[in-house]
């Protein structure tokens, strides 16, 4: 074959296979067998290894994934990536509904498109004359994380727009989602590799898209479904047409959005997507509704960093009844003895549950949790199981009130407990379920971002004596570790690689990393726009820290106590191991943010988010997050559990607002 007959032959295998990929992946409807599939895409390869210069910017070989990438480029969205306003009853609903008919000063019914909210991570795609040029992440709404080589991995994607005529520019966005069957099987076979398994599937297509190493991402079945336009499509006025379109263009979206008029018939399409709930072979969490018409939402506008003319219609917590075997003590890194209730498992909204926490023995002793006793169970914000209420005429006869051990469950050392605290804590820094909380909380996402050292490889470290302290990871090499039960040889030189790569990361996650009690990811952030490195930091004084914005006393006295000789020798002991924190652009605070000048306070547990992320919003909007209430205190936000926080804020005539309030405040929908 020459060089002629092979770009012919390449173009007619990459447009086939291309073909094929959409009737499979987009429109369930294959028309080849799986062998003859992989009959083309061999002999494409084939050819393309023969005429690298020949490969198409859309062939199928680019979803095999790209190697390793030390980080992911910013990417600016050409419009904001708004969050949505969240309402929990019908009662709600009909309340925007009316809202949008007074400021867009009318009686009539309003038509509205109403799709399935998917449980996924947002994505936005950039297309240019109709071949794929970019994919990313919401990240702040205004700029994300450029994915595109792990987005190209993504099967039925289109890598080239369908149709003859496609726009010379055109900006789409949607969800990445991980179907139900496949997070099932991507479980089992992390399980059987001896792999931690993923917690939910959101997480998991979170986690996927994620990856340094675009093949990674390229062996986990992926799905997506778009919904939304990031800048306006040529001769397109309403949703309902933007859907059309976007399928005319060979992108999947949902086959359960349908077209409402008026409130009446979207409560009642809320109604029969709530009831169809967990038949779908994907989560979801409730229902966006959209004004249809793209000129009435350009009327209607928006609020802070929220559209007017749509919200997210959530569903309520699902229950479920079950028994508790027995309350178990966990030990924290910091040494924070928190009971788990282990329960009877038992499925709620398509997921297993067997575990609760009960946070604290105040929680334990308010409700009044003992074991065998059965209880109500509720995955609160669709996610985190917690147990609403115990049965108490099911009770078993005989039962006794559970109590907090006096020594610890580990090692069995002594608890104490700090004054003004409800938590129980193992002064023991040597506990052994301290070291294993500290290295994972080590290499987890927000701190080194090592990956590949899940649970499993941790406890195998601390079995063998390998492991001590963080340091001692940047020790191990491949031939100890390939001798680890289940670990391989090429797990174990990944492992390397992914630690040695963690050497160099921004002097904020170095911080996060060491697990200073009060110092999570935001105060990180703020000590590292203060010391230039953690040897300046090391060597600040309480008059220092405690002169930082956001750093109050009880913050300042953790930091300088957790940097006694002992703590302050495993820092060093990672630098000399080639571990250099990377010194951070300093930021200028900003200004004019609808929130700036408030000073707040977050207490509790917030069932829609985690806390670093619940201080990166309120930042976003220019307040300063702080770690104790006082006399400038101007808010607090109370979750689910508060602690002394919100008594000082009441004491002090602080306002304090709960947590649908303060998702309205920030304008945020949770996802």
């Amino acid at each position: 074959m020459d060089r002629e007959e092979a770009r012919r032959r390449i173009e007619r295998l990459t447009e086939e296979l291309n073909e094929h990929a959409y009737r499979y992946y987009v429109l369930d409807s294959p028309t080849v067998s799986d062998a003859e599939y992989d009959r083309l895409s061999r002999e494409l390869e084939a050819l393309e290894a023969a005429y690298p210069e020949l490969v198409r910017p859309d062939s199928p070989s680019h979803r095999v994934g790209a190697p390793p990438r030390a980080d992911f480029p910013p990417f600016r969205h050409p419009s904001p990536m708004l969050s949505l306003q969240n309402c929990f009853s019908e009662e709600e609903f009909f309340e925007f509904h009316r809202r949008v008919q007074k400021l867009l000063g009318t009686e009539e019914d309003v038509t509205y498109m109403v799709e399935p909210k998917l449980d996924g991570l947002s994505l936005e795609l950039l297309y240019e004359r109709g071949l794929l040029q970019a994919g990313a992440t919401r990240g702040d709404g205004m700029v994300g994380e450029d994915v595109t080589p792990n987005v190209r991995t993504i099967q039925g994607l289109p890598l080239r727009l369908r149709g003859a005529d496609p726009p010379e520019r055109l900006v789409v966005r949607g969800e990445v989602i991980l179907e139900k069957a496949h997070f099932e099987r991507l479980n089992r076979e992390r399980e059987e590799a001896g792999e931690p398994a993923f917690a939910n599937p959101r997480n998991a297509a979170a986690g996927s898209l994620r990856q340094l190493d675009s093949r990674v991402t390229a062996s986990r079945p992926l799905s997506y479904m778009m919904y939304a336009p990031g800048l306006p499509v040529p001769g397109v006025e309403t949703q309902q047409e933007l859907l059309e379109r976007l399928r005319e263009f060979g992108f999947r979206v949902n086959p359960r959005s349908v077209l409402c008029h008026g409130a009446q018939e979207v409560a009642a399409a809320y109604r029969a997507l709530l009831a169809d709930r967990f038949s779908l072979p994907y989560d979801i969490d409730g229902m966006v509704v959209k004004v249809n018409r793209f000129d009435l939402q350009r009327r209607l506008g928006e609020v802070s960093r929220s559209p007017r003319w749509a919200i997210a219609w959530k569903f309520p917590p699902v229950q479920e009844t079950t028994r508790v075997r027995e309350i178990v003590v966990q030990v924290g890194r910091t040494g924070v003895l928190t009971p788990v209730a282990e329960l009877e498992p038992v499925r709620i909204g398509g997921v297993e549950v067997s575990r609760a926490t009960l946070h604290n023995q105040d929680e334990v002793r308010r409700k009044d949790v003992r074991a065998q006793d059965t209880v109500v169970v509720q995955r609160a914000g669709d996610v985190i199981p917690e147990i609403v209420a115990v049965v108490l005429d099911r009770r078993p006869a005989g039962s006794v009130p559970f109590v907090m051990p006096e020594r610890c469950p580990a090692c069995g050392g002594p608890v104490s407990q700090a004054e003004g605290e409800s938590a129980l804590r193992c002064a023991n820094m040597d506990c052994p379920a301290q070291l294993r909380e500290r290295l994972l909380h080590f290499a987890s996402r927000g701190g080194m971002d090592i990956q590949g050292l899940g649970e499993k490889i941790v406890e195998r470290l601390l079995e063998r004596g390998l492991v001590k302290t963080a340091a001692d990871l940047y020790r191990l090499d491949a031939a100890t570790l390939a001798e680890i039960e289940r670990m391989g040889e090429k797990s174990a030189q990944n492992l390397v690689a992914a630690i040695e790569q963690s050497k160099r990361r921004p002097l904020s996650r170095f911080i996060a990393a060491l697990g200073i009690l009060h110092v999570g990811e935001h105060v990180a952030a703020l000590l590292a726009q203060r010391f230039a490195s953690i040897g300046d930091l090391m060597r600040a004084s309480a008059e220092e820290l405690t002169a930082i914005p956001g750093i109050g006393p009880e913050v300042s006295a953790s930091i300088l106590r957790f940097f006694e000789p002992k703590n302050r020798a495993v820092v060093e002991a990672l630098l000399e191991a080639g571990v250099t924190p990377l010194a951070e652009e300093k930021k200028p605070a900003p200004s004019g943010a609808p929130l700036a000048g408030q000073i707040v306070v977050l207490t509790g547990t917030l069932a829609s988010m985690e806390r670093g992320k619940a201080k990166a919003l309120l930042e976003a909007l220019g307040a300063k997050v702080t770690g104790s209430v006082s006399k400038k205190t101007t808010l607090v936000v109370c979750g689910e559990n508060p602690g002394s926080k919100l008594a000082e804020a009441e004491k002090l005539g602080v306002r304090v607002i709960g947590e649908q309030e303060f998702l309205d405040l920030v304008g945020h929908t949770p996802s």
